[in-house]
């Protein structure tokens, strides 16, 4: 379903022959501009002209039209393309239209997107349509086609049907297929998943896979079904298995992963020295991990770790752009490419000082702009959570044998359960919680024991998760179903309570797992929730994830799903969901 043949229309194109012809000015001329230039790799001195959203001449030559452009002398500065985040899943707890504007003012200017939120929120009509408009934003935004929920979900052969599949494949947005979180089920003998990636590679689009401890010969059976990428290697060792198979290679620094200094260190000593085929991904991280910047702080860490200049760049850019085959519109500085670009105040910091977005400022000396395109969100589907049920003491029953204990963030493994969990309340003595999943239309719920998460956690509910579905945590019944009726009332969102009290509240109100606020804010909002978890006894650093994977198939050992406890590494329903 193409639509947007053409990025632009014929009378686009000759408007801007006719600003190289001197019938037109350009809107804006970057003179004596010292730019990196990637072809030659080198930093050359030109003079940049733009019209609309796109670099019509960089040259020797001026404008012999300049009515009304502006002319901005770029002494003291460095220009590098706009940079490119390859692997993005732009809804942890922002929406794409809030993490695209404060990215683009650290210079991530292009973002390919995880489409698995609008895939299981929206129906395809109105979700094509929020990706047409979303092409009006100064960020420029492509998506991903997913395959599979990364979870085990009810009818999902339902919603990810060959119809929607497909139909997603061919949008003129979509350049990739994957992240490949179902490859068990590739090998498995799953013909559909099979086909659907051949479609992908029909269209020339890319497959981004999902191969974390991955051996050599599961990497090579992958590339032969069609894998081009994976972001997952976590050792020098694991890049180079990747390189040998062919994959390219995104190297990932994120908040459950912060692995690039290591990884860093550690290509560099098994010798490699030429990095095309490497990418930088921070692999949609939660807001207080940006703080600091994004992709801009991955080029700053390669060049510290002595990476050359130019190639720390080209990871950031230019790679990026030769791998999803648009190097024709991004990743540098020339004729004809849109027109994303960085201003520096030196080739070693690569946090810009300017950014230029589809030719407009975002940022101009430091002070971001406060023109961005703002998004009625509602007409998307995208509104508060309305749940038509009420949690009371008959659902919060726990007779379940084994639990579910914490490793670290992300994983979980089964536990027996040998203390009594009858009581109302449970003992600040030790870390186990009651944990109850409870559908978002109210139909089902699986009751059972966390262990790890906490030890004084009175009262929580988040209806933030994968499959957008309620999590309800604590040591009190009562307190658990506070927080549930808070969050219920603010329309979806994260709820802390304590002795009756709410203690703590993030209204996330666009379907419950996204909100409209700007990053900035969640940063202050994330670290409130992460300090109040932690002096309840929350042990590692990164509740948002740790609420976003309890239902992720995609890691082991033991999950809470849609269809029940679920075991990962058998690939088995141990206890159903309960119908309520």
């Amino acid at each position: 379903m193409l639509e947007q043949r053409y990025r632009w229309k014929n009378k686009h194109l000759r408007e801007h022959i006719d600003v190289l012809d001197g019938k037109r000015p350009p809107d804006i001329m970057l003179k004596d501009a010292v730019y990196l230039n990637q072809v030659l790799r080198k930093w050359m001195t030109a003079n940049i002209w733009i019209y609309d959203d796109r670099i019509v001449y960089v040259g020797e030559k001026l404008p012999e039209n300049l009515a009304g452009c502006e002319i901005v002398d770029c002494t003291g500065r460095y220009l590098v393309p706009g940079y490119i985040e390859p692997h993005s899943h732009p809804f942890q707890l922002y929406n794409p239209l809030t993490l695209s504007r404060y990215a683009s003012n650290f210079g991530t200017t292009t973002l390919i997107n995880d489409n698995l939120v609008l895939f299981l929120q929206l129906e395809k009509k109105k979700a094509f349509s929020l990706l047409g408009e979303l092409r009006n934003i100064p960020a420029t935004m492509y998506w991903w086609c997913r395959f599979d929920s990364q979870s085990e979900i009810q009818n999902e052969e339902l919603i990810f049907s060959h119809g929607e599949v497909k139909s997603w494949l061919e949008h003129d947005a979509v350049l990739q297929g994957g992240e490949l979180t179902g490859w068990p089920r590739l090998l498995a003998g799953d013909d559909m998943l099979l086909h659907w990636m051949q479609e992908a590679k029909r269209m020339r689009k890319q497959i981004e896979g999902h191969f974390p401890g991955a051996s050599e010969k599961t990497l090579a059976k992958m590339m032969l079904f069609g894998a081009d990428a994976d972001h997952e290697a976590m050792t020098g060792k694991e890049v180079m298995d990747r390189l040998m198979q062919g994959y390219t290679v995104s190297l990932r620094h994120s908040s459950i992963r912060p692995d690039l200094p290591k990884l860093l260190d550690d290509i560099q000593e098994l010798g490699i020295q030429h990095f095309d085929k490497f990418l930088f991904t921070t692999d949609g991280s939660p807001p207080a991990f940006y703080e600091e910047g994004l992709t801009d702080n991955m080029i700053r860490m390669a060049i510290e770790k002595g990476i050359p200049v130019i190639d720390a760049y080209n990871m950031a850019t230019i790679n990026v752009a030769r791998y999803y085959n648009f190097e024709y519109l991004h990743g540098n500085i020339a004729t004809g490419r849109v027109a994303n670009i960085n201003f520096l105040e030196d080739v070693k910091n690569p946090t810009p000082v300017s950014v230029l977005a589809k030719g407009k400022w975002v940022k101009r000396d430091g002070v971001e702009s406060k023109e961005y395109a703002e998004i009625k969100w509602g007409d998307y589907g995208f509104e508060p959570l309305k749940l038509d049920f009420d949690i009371g003491a008959g659902d919060l029953e726990f007779s379940m044998p084994f639990g579910i204990e914490m490793v670290n963030d992300v994983i979980t493994k089964p536990y027996s359960i040998t203390s009594d969990v009858s009581y109302d309340e449970l003992s600040f003595g030790h870390d186990e919680c009651f944990f109850m999943m409870v559908d978002a239309a109210g139909k089902w719920r699986i009751n059972t024991i966390i262990k790890g998460f906490a030890n004084k956690l009175c009262g929580f509910a988040s209806s933030y998760s994968s499959t957008g579905d309620i999590i309800l945590i604590g040591k009190r019944r009562e307190d658990i179903i506070t927080a549930f009726k808070r969050m219920k009332e603010i329309g979806g969102g994260i709820v802390m309570t304590e002795h009756g009290k709410v203690i703590y509240e993030l209204p996330l109100t666009m379907k419950g797992v996204m909100t409209n606020e700007p990053v900035r804010k969640l940063i202050g909002k994330e670290k409130e929730l992460k300090g109040l978890l932690q002096e309840r006894g929350y042990p590692f650093s990164d509740p948002v994830y740790s609420l976003l994977f309890f239902s992720s198939t995609h890691l082991p050992y033991i999950r809470v799903t849609p269809q029940g406890m679920y075991d990962v590494m058998n690939k088995t329903v141990l206890f159903p969901t309960i119908m309520r």
